[in-house]
């Protein structure tokens, strides 16, 4: 990857960074630690890998998104408005009655989102429907199934990734947010996955783990994943919940977190400010 391609990346980031931590903060609460740690995915995806036009969120070329982890919205939502489908005014209004910017995401409310989810597992189910049309219309466009690891628990997944493996759908990427933990504890002490990387790989598809924070091994991963022919692919994100705010990362309980005590408020409003110091700066990368 090209140095200025990467620092633009970078900023990117942090930009989707500040605003998942500033639209948190001014609603007082929301699942924060899985969406923080999809931020650099989100990055490279609507920064370098996907076809998409913000101002015609419909366009039949573009690839399309299917967060099944739907309680990370607002990493999408963030990445959405960086990107121009919506105004970034629409972040403060997140779970307003009447918002168009849901707890979860809703295809019916949202510019740029193609798939209602949040009831977790299902998902899965759907961007293969996605995919197999796509395949039957003759389009070369992707989808990108985003899947959160304590989301494996839920057997309509497995159901769903036979199905692409037995049809061979590599226009489906799946990418599993492998960041350890769910909504009560850690994915080892709920339901241990053991390897998610194995466990997909014996059921038929191409793998990659990688880091979740290193957007050029992402970018290389998704690279990868498209020359890919003869099977289903998928990319497991070794991640951290919190991803990127050391404070949030050592947070035992951060799958959704209250800023309802002044320690809460200062560490987030120190993170922003060095994001925003970042971002003013032009990055970091040195171009």
């Amino acid at each position: 990857m090209e140095k200025n391609t990467l620092n633009q990346l970078e900023i990117l980031a942090a930009k989707i960074r500040y605003d998942v931590l500033d639209m948190l903060q001014h609603r007082g609460y929301g699942h924060l630690g899985g969406s923080l740690s999809l931020v650099e995915l989100m990055s490279v995806l609507y920064g370098k890998q996907m076809k998409y036009d913000a101002k015609n969120p419909k366009w039949e070329g573009r690839d399309r998104v299917v967060l099944s982890k739907g309680h990370a919205g607002p990493v999408w939502y963030s990445a959405l408005a960086e990107c121009g489908f919506f105004d970034k005014e629409w972040l403060y209004t997140l779970n307003d009655g009447g918002t168009k910017l849901p707890s979860h995401p809703d295809r019916t409310k949202t510019p740029g989102v193609d798939m209602t989810t949040g009831s977790l597992g299902q998902g899965t189910s759907t961007a293969s429907g996605i995919a197999t049309a796509l395949k039957k219309k003759g389009s070369d466009n992707y989808v990108y199934l985003i899947v959160g690891d304590g989301e494996l628990n839920e057997g309509q997944c497995w159901e769903a990734f036979q199905y692409l493996a037995h049809y061979k759908l590599n226009n489906c990427i799946v990418i599993i947010d492998d960041n350890k933990r769910q909504l009560d504890g850690y994915t080892k002490d709920i339901m241990n996955p053991f390897s998610i990387s194995k466990k997909m790989e014996a059921f038929g598809f191409y793998t990659q783990t990688v880091k979740g924070n290193d957007m050029e091994a992402i970018d290389d991963a998704i690279n990868k994943a498209k020359e890919v022919k003869d099977s289903a692919v998928c990319i497991v994100l070794d991640t951290i919940k919190g991803q990127g705010v050391p404070y949030f990362e050592q947070m035992f309980s951060n799958h959704s977190v209250k800023f309802n005590n002044d320690e809460i408020n200062t560490q987030t409003n120190q993170a922003k400010e060095q994001l925003l110091e970042f971002i003013n700066k032009g990055g970091s990368t040195n171009v």
